[in-house]
C-alpha cells in the first residue's frame, strides 16, 4: 500500500459520497446495517480494502470462513489510500484493511483521524524491479531510480537502496528518510511518484521501487521478478483490520480479526502469493 495524504478530509468526504455509490453501497450510506457501524452481530460489519490482496482475502474469510463464526461481512474496494480511512472515521465502513502502521500514524497526525489498528495479518515485502538491469550490481551512475513520493513509503524506499549499498544515508533518519537525507547518491538519479503509478514507469526508468500490491495488479512477482525484496523479519510494514477508536471490541471486528489470523488464512496467502505476500499475524505494535 501506500500513498500520500495531501487531499483534505473535506474534498476526501465529497469523493468518498461518489466512491461508495460506484462500489454498489446501499443508498443510505448512514444505515446501521450500511455502515458498519453498530455492534451488532446480525448487521455485516463492512471493511474497506485495496483489491488485491487485501480484499481478496477478505472474500476468501467472507465465502469460506465467516459463516461458520455467524459473521456477515461486506467487502468494498478503494483504489486510494485516503477514503478508507476517511470511510472509517465518518462511520460509513465499520473498518478497514490496506495500510501499515507507519502510514496510519502519519494519516492520523495530518487529518486528526482516530483510526486505530486491530490486528496485523500479512506483509507486502516492497521491492525493486527493472526490465533494463538483471541485477542491483548492473546499476550504474547515471541511471534512474523511481521511487514512491509520499512521506512513510519514500523513506522505506529509500531504506531499501541503502540496505544494498545503492546509496548511502543520514545516520538515524530511520523510515521518514527523504531524498535530501542521501549523503551519497552514488551517481543515481532519483524520479519521485505517486506509489500507484510507479509501475507505469517501469519502463521509462532504469529501476523502479515498487509496492507489493502495485506490483501484483502490474502482473509482477515480487518473489520472483524483484531484483531485491525487503526483509520480513522485524519489519513494521505489517498490513492491518483497523477500526475507529472505540470500536475495537465491535464483536463482529473480533470474529473478523480472529479469522484473518486463522490457519486458514494463512494457508490461502501462502499457496496463492508465493512468498510475494507472507503471514504477519499478530497484535500491532502501539
Amino acid at each position: 500500500m501506500r500513498k500520500n495524504t495531501k487531499p483534505t478530509l473535506l474534498a476526501a468526504t465529497a469523493a468518498l459520497a461518489l466512491g461508495l455509490t460506484a462500489c454498489g453501497s446501499a443508498s443510505d450510506p448512514s444505515s446501521s446495517a450500511a455502515s458498519g457501524g453498530a455492534a451488532d452481530d446480525s448487521k455485516p460489519l463492512v471493511v474497506a480494502a485495496s483489491p488485491s490482496p487485501h480484499a481478496d482475502v477478505l472474500n476468501f474469510v467472507k465465502d469460506k470462513l465467516a459463516a461458520k463464526e455467524g459473521l456477515k461481512l461486506e467487502v468494498k474496494e478503494f483504489t486510494d489510500y485516503v477514503l478508507p480511512n476517511t470511510a472509517t472515521e465518518q462511520g460509513q465502513v465499520g473498518a478497514n484493511y490496506f495500510q501499515h502502521k507507519p502510514y496510519l500514524d502519519d494519516f492520523n497526525k495530518k487529518n486528526g483521524t482516530h483510526i486505530v489498528p486491530v490486528a496485523n495479518v500479512h506483509l507486502e515485502p516492497l521491492g525493486l524491479y527493472s526490465k533494463k538491469v538483471k541485477a542491483v550490481t548492473d546499476l550504474r551512475p547515471g541511471h534512474t531510480v523511481a521511487v514512491p513520493n509520499d512521506t512513510t513509503n519514500g523513506g522505506r524506499a529509500l531504506q531499501l537502496l541503502a540496505a544494498n549499498n545503492l546509496i548511502t544515508l543520514k545516520e538515524g533518519v530511520g523510515t521518514s528518510a527523504k531524498l535530501s537525507d542521501i549523503t551519497d547518491k552514488k551517481g543515481l538519479e532519483f524520479k519521485e511518484l505517486e506509489a500507484a503509478t510507479v509501475p507505469r514507469a517501469l519502463n521509462d526508468v532504469d529501476a523502479a521501487v515498487i509496492n507489493g500490491n502495485y506490483a501484483l495488479e502490474a502482473k509482477l512477482s515480487p518473489a520472483k521478478d524483484a531484483l531485491v525484496l525487503e526483509k520480513s523479519e522485524g519489519n513494521p510494514y505489517a498490513n492491518f483490520l483497523a477500526v475507529k477508536t472505540g470500536n475495537e471490541k465491535d464483536p463482529r471486528v473480533q470474529k473478523l480479526a480472529k479469522l484473518l489470523n486463522s490457519d486458514e488464512v494463512r494457508a490461502f496467502i501462502e499457496e496463492k502469493y508465493q512468498g510475494s505476500v507472507t503471514p504477519a499475524f499478530g497484535t500491532p505494535a502501539s
